[in-house]
């Protein structure tokens, strides 16, 4: 990997994360739109646990890749404490990608219906259901999404400053060749 860009995978990746995060944040507010017996609303229960799958799947894809290609130098503009934050906001960042998806599962199987993967796979809850637990689980994996948006947002502010403001190279890194 070149001392100034990630790799083309590690940038697909980053891009289809950010689109699944906006999807899944969708499907959830779609899936208010709908009354409980209508169909369309357990199609869109089942289309936001399919892709948080996909979304976990991706995420521990990219853990991977950084860990084994890194990533680029940063600036020496940098501060110190510009540095600590960046790398604190990069390790919050995929402690949340990774969090929501696995409280979801959990949720899911609290509320005693199996996770499923597009229909590919299906595993069913191991416990019995439990809907006070759900709720408190529901509530943390609410906040945590919406905790990862607000992240997402200062990341996405950070990086549009750095390239505006200071004229540096950090979004560079990220955007397509």
């Amino acid at each position: 990997m070149s001392a100034t860009a990630y790799s083309p995978i590690q940038k697909t990746l980053h891009w289809v994360l950010f689109i699944l995060v906006l999807a899944l944040y969708g499907l959830t507010y779609g899936n208010s739109l709908f009354q409980r017996d209508d169909p369309n609303r357990a199609l869109a229960q089942w289309l936001h646990i399919s892709f948080g799958l996909l979304l976990a799947g991706l995420v521990i894809w990219r853990v991977v890749m950084r860990l084994s290609r890194g990533a680029p130098n940063l600036p020496p503009s940098m501060t110190g404490m510009e540095k600590v934050l960046a790398k604190a906001a990069h390790l919050a960042l995929y402690a949340l990608l990774f969090t929501i998806p696995v409280l979801g599962i959990v949720l899911t199987w609290f509320r005693g219906d199996s996770v499923s993967f597009f229909g590919l796979l299906s595993v069913p809850a191991p416990f019995s259901p439990d809907r006070d637990i759900a709720r408190s689980i529901k509530a943390i994996h609410g906040l945590c999404a919406n905790g990862l948006l607000i992240l997402v947002g200062i990341h996405a502010l950070a990086a549009l400053w750095h390239h505006f403001v200071r004229k540096d190279d950090i979004l560079k890194r990220m955007l397509p060749n």
